[in-house]
């Protein structure tokens, strides 16, 4: 196994060295996935955070995400369908092919929701294959759960640097603003779920490795080829907002904090705005 892992190392490093935009998602995926892991380190000291908070941090968390898929996704896909003048580059060409790749992006991981089994904090079990469900035990059903929230976060970096550092830059930096309270919220979730401190803050940590696979998964796509860039985009924006509308804000509404949870992702996405058209 071991060398296996490290043949594998080095052909990604071989191809890396030739798809400089490779190593960079790499490089804002493992940023986004170390400050998931910082954000976790507080639960080791202490106390359980109120529902309030949680909820407030998930609205935050929201807001990063939908002003990350406006301002650093769909607005630069909707440009680059004009500048290749893909389909004639009208206006009526740059929303059909951006707004088929959303709901390409939300559809495919529609299909993962519903098919991976796994299990959310508040809303208990999901996916199609029951069995398969009752046979894992309950800590990898959190881990899928964590896994499908996010891959689109890491799609979207890459994809951000297949697009140009500007824009990657901003993706990585908004994305990892919000993993700090998100990897806190996560941990906090499974403290309260019955898990252990030490094991709550592992997990929390381990959650954010995706993300850098992900990068690397969009940019190496995206690189191959400019016409996939408006596709990429879409795709990336579309399975963000599906967690955004299906995970993120049920889970912050459903404890009656809603007013807590939507002034967060008000200043989550006046943040990210700020942040993506300054860092643009």
């Amino acid at each position: 196994m071991m060398v296996g892992v490290w043949a594998l190392c080095h052909q990604f490093w071989a191809y890396a060295q030739n798809h400089p935009v490779v190593l960079q998602a790499l490089a804002g995926g493992s940023a986004a996935a170390l400050a998931t892991a910082l954000g976790t380190v507080p639960v080791m000291f202490s106390q359980r955070m109120s529902e309030r908070t949680q909820d407030t941090l998930f609205g935050f968390g929201a807001g990063v995400m939908l002003a990350a898929c406006a301002f650093s996704l769909i607005l630069p896909g909707l440009e680059a369908v004009r500048s290749q003048g893909m389909f004639g580059g009208s206006g009526w060409a740059a929303g059909g092919v951006i707004g088929c790749a959303i709901l390409l992006g939300a559809l495919t991981l529609m299909v993962m929701d519903k098919m991976l089994p796994h299990e959310h904090f508040i809303k208990g079990r999901e996916g199609m294959d029951v069995d398969a469900a009752r046979k894992l035990q309950r800590t990898w059903l959190f881990v899928f759960a964590i896994a499908l929230h996010n891959l689109p976060e890491g799609l979207a970096i890459g994809v951000g640097y297949a697009s140009g550092s500007a824009a990657g830059n901003a993706l990585a930096t908004g994305i990892a603003i919000q993993d700090v309270p998100e990897g806190l919220v996560v941990a906090v979730a499974l403290l309260a779920a019955g898990y252990s401190r030490k094991l709550s803050v592992l997990l929390g940590m381990l959650s954010g490795l995706i993300e850098p696979v992900g990068a690397v998964l969009g940019a190496a796509i995206v690189s191959t080829s400019l016409s996939i860039l408006p596709w990429g985009l879409g795709f990336a924006a579309g399975a963000m907002l599906f967690v955004i509308s299906h995970e993120i804000i049920p889970e912050s509404h459903r404890k009656g904090h809603e007013t807590y949870a939507t002034g967060g992702l008000m200043l989550g996405f006046v943040l990210m705005m700020i942040m993506d058209t300054s860092l643009s």
